[in-house]
């Protein structure tokens, strides 16, 4: 089962690199890694919640109500903390390129924190408001919905009225909005920074960590692309119930949680910070574990 690979995975991967966030000192003062932290927290709790929905509907085991309504708010809670901290991460970087004199007292360590605790506030904000509004505008189903099941839901939200429609699209929306965002402040940091010759090389240090990013920021956004499509040719009857599903299915278990796997994977072998932390910790672990002779 993907969904259970993929969270595997980052239940090795993800600790680690916490670890080596939080333990050190001199990274902890950087903005870039407590906004890749807060990432990798809001994904291992979604990957959790998913991960334990989706055993219980293999399993059928029955979900109670309340519990469903709150497992699915915190995974609304931890997929929008997590996709507005990357685009967060995308301005760090930004502000970082463009404005290297300021940086520091533009993006200190104390404003950063502040800055995490505001995208929570936006994330549980937004989560609430989607939540009430299905709460609601949805209509009541011919055949009760027993199952707790994320694709299901976002199907049959699509079933609901006008301003139901209407908020699942626009939420969508405000997401590519974010994307397109991201893409044109990468696209004109690759324009002031050619002439630097950082982009000579393509294996340079510049032009994997552009890469990485990259591919990182079309793998979060790119089932938002897919979602909306989907959304769009099921209510234009184009594609049928059983399809619509299908794909839904695809896009929640496998294309949502796939980045969630990957990033902590490459940012740990990415940068060297995170890296010769990990590094030392478990040096230091072995020469711990190591009895000493008598």
């Amino acid at each position: 089962m993907p969904t259970v690979v993929c969270f595997l995975a980052a239940l090795v991967s993800t600790p680690l690199v916490l670890l080596a966030i939080y333990s050190n000192f001199s990274i902890r003062l950087e903005t870039r890694f407590l906004l890749m932290g807060n990432t990798l927290v809001c994904d291992i709790l979604y990957l959790l919640f998913y991960t334990t929905i989706t055993i219980c509907n293999t399993l059928n085991l029955k979900t109670p109500k309340h519990i469903c309504v709150l497992f699915l708010f915190v995974l609304a809670v931890t997929y929008f903390g997590g996709v507005l901290t990357a685009a967060a991460m995308v301005v760090d970087t930004y502000v970082a390129v463009l404005w290297p004199l300021h940086y520091v007292s533009l993006l200190p360590a104390t404003r950063t924190k502040t800055f995490i605790m505001f995208l929570w506030f936006c994330s549980f904000l937004f989560s609430g408001i989607a939540f009430l509004t299905l709460n609601f505008t949805q209509k009541p189903l011919p055949c009760p919905l027993e199952v707790c099941s994320l694709p299901v839901i976002l199907l049959v939200a699509l079933h609901g009225d006008d301003v139901l429609k209407l908020c699942y699209i626009l939420f969508i929306g405000i997401f590519l909005l974010c994307l397109s965002l991201i893409l044109c402040c990468y696209i004109y940091l690759c324009y002031k920074t050619r002439e630097t010759g950082i982009w000579k090389s393509v294996s340079s240090r510049a032009s994997v960590t552009f890469l990485m990013h990259f591919t990182l920021l079309f793998l979060y956004f790119s089932p938002l692309i897919l979602l909306l499509t989907d959304a769009l040719l099921y209510m234009s009857q184009f594609i049928g119930l059983r399809t619509g599903l299908w794909v839904t299915l695809t896009i929640c278990n496998v294309l949502i949680v796939l980045p969630k796997a990957v990033s902590p994977c490459l940012y740990g072998l990415r940068y060297r910070q995170i890296y010769n932390s990990l590094k030392l910790f478990l040096k230091l672990k072995k020469h711990r574990g190591i009895a000493p002779v008598r």
